[in-house]
């Protein structure tokens, strides 16, 4: 039964992910409703939302353009002519009955990312996995079942149409994956392109990145594929895991004991850990496509594409592979850094102004981090400045100062910002450099403890980290750590 990423195993699942990313526009995709998220129910709406009759959808221009640089980073091949469909079905949540989509001509088609996989006790390794395409459509609104936390059960529903035309980005994997850390790394990665681009902000919470997921199994890597079945409702990158995981299982038992996987629509229980049957799985003829007449064909010339390509930033795996290549900084070093983009412009700043690379990325990952996301702020408003961290950074690496001192002063620094070497000067912080002011402490030291003297030179030779213990406390963690070593290793043996 087993299932591994390189489907050497009997079995080998085959994952599919549809990733709907909601464009983070101020207006609706066809109107000029507002997008913000939490305000009271049907506040945001116009009779274009509720689609009454006589009304007209127009494009936003601003999702044309998200839409496109996504499908760019995404290394999609952008559409010299593309279309808008009406998908027909009808659901209390979707005011006209048919969602305007984009079917046979989408906006981008055939693409790919490297994504990064990491898993504990496991070795990471890179994978590239194919983009079948990126299309634009309308969101739907809202539904709150009362009385239970499904429609079964529920006393009644109400809906909210606040949600109701906001413009997604579509983007549709191909069949590359193979289990559910895959496809976990493959939504992250997602995300954070989303997020580095500034089209997303992808907050899973709000609903802004959904994931549906298409699973089969089948009997090694070049069988047929098996059924897929698709799974919704999961608001997590965990989640995505561990319902592929799951599902993986269920379906391998199933077949193993003569049982008939069908086409269907599945939920993910976060609660009981398992997938749940929904509803049958509609196919493309059911939601009768047919080209949306009140909306013209869509033209990307040759000069918007290169003005809006020559606008994308570095992108989270060209900034990894620069990182470990050019920076010399591990894989996990340089896949933390790059997690978020506002990190990354924090590391750059602070090595443009000098920094070693990999003093920077232990001091950023570290204790900045931790106080950043503790205080819930962002590096753009960090007090400590990028050219404050470097100067410190400079000061230990230039031997003026000790990790230790550094680790006393940044909490002031964090909070207010400053000048390291100022603060240092002040308050007389400076590392103890010279061999005779060490040495002599060290003579007073050894005076003061002849028996553990005697111990050392008895054979006890972890007695040094003991006098390495007292000369830091002496001399307030100042001593030059290498050359107090060193003068200890001297004086301890006689020297």
């Amino acid at each position: 039964m087993a299932v591994n990423g390189a489907g050497t195993g009997e079995w080998e699942a085959v994952i599919g992910l549809e990733t709907h990313v909601q464009l983070g526009t101020e207006s609706k995709i066809f109107t000029g409703a507002s997008t913000a998220f939490g305000d009271d129910p049907n506040t945001h709406i116009d009779p274009v939302v509720c689609g009454l009759p006589g009304t007209l959808p127009v494009l936003n221009q601003k999702v044309l353009e998200y839409a496109v640089k996504a499908a760019m980073a995404l290394n999609l091949k952008i559409a010299e002519h593309s279309k808008f469909d009406r998908k027909q079905y009808f659901y209390p949540d979707l005011p006209k009955n048919y969602q305007i989509s984009q079917y046979d001509e989408p906006i981008a088609e055939d693409g790919w990312i490297e994504v990064e996989v990491a898993e504990k006790g496991k070795e990471t390794y890179l994978k590239t996995i194919g983009i079948e395409r990126l299309h634009m459509e309308e969101d739907a609104g809202k539904l709150v079942h009362a009385g239970s936390d499904r429609l079964a059960g529920s006393t009644h529903s109400l809906v909210d149409y606040n949600r109701a035309g906001v413009a997604l980005a579509e983007i549709v994997s191909k069949p590359d994956l193979r289990t559910g850390r895959e496809a976990a790394e493959y939504a992250s990665e997602i995300r954070r392109i989303m997020r580095y681009l500034g089209v997303s902000d992808g907050n899973m919470q709000e609903g802004s990145l959904r994931c549906d997921v298409n699973i089969s199994v089948r009997r090694g890597p070049d069988a047929p594929f098996g059924t897929k079945v698709e799974i919704k409702n999961m608001n997590s990158f965990s989640a995505i895991q561990k319902a592929c995981d799951y599902e993986i299982q269920r379906q391998i038992k199933a077949y193993e004991s003569g049982e008939t996987i069908v086409q269907e629509t599945r939920l993910w229980d976060e609660g009981k850990q398992l997938t749940k049957s929904m509803r049958s799985k509609e196919g493309a003829s059911d939601y009768r496509y047919f080209p949306d007449p009140d909306l013209g064909p869509i033209e990307v010339s040759a000069d918007q594409r290169e003005a809006w390509r020559a606008e994308l930033p570095e992108l989270p795996a060209a900034k990894r592979h620069r990182y470990a290549e050019t920076l010399g900084l591990s894989q996990y070093d340089a896949r933390v850094l790059t997690d978020e983009r506002p990190m990354a412009d924090y590391f750059e700043a602070v090595v443009a102004a000098g920094a070693d690379a990999k003093l920077a990325a232990n001091w950023i990952t570290g204790d900045i981090a931790a106080y950043v996301n503790s205080n819930r702020i962002n590096y753009a408003s960090l007090p400590f400045r990028p050219e404050q961290l470097a100067e410190m950074v400079k000061l230990i690496d230039g031997g003026k100062i000790s990790g230790k001192i550094a680790k006393e002063i940044l909490p002031e620094l964090l909070e207010k910002g400053g000048s390291p070497a100022q603060i240092v000067d002040e308050r007389g912080l400076g590392m103890i450099s010279d061999p005779a002011a060490i040495g002599a402490i060290v003579d007073e030291l050894l005076a003061a403890h002849p028996e553990e003297v005697e111990a050392f030179r008895g054979g006890k030779n972890k007695l040094q980290g003991f006098f390495v213990g007292q000369l830091m406390k002496k001399t307030g963690g100042k001593a030059d750590p290498k050359l107090a070593n060193q003068i200890l290793s001297q004086k301890l043996k006689g020297g």
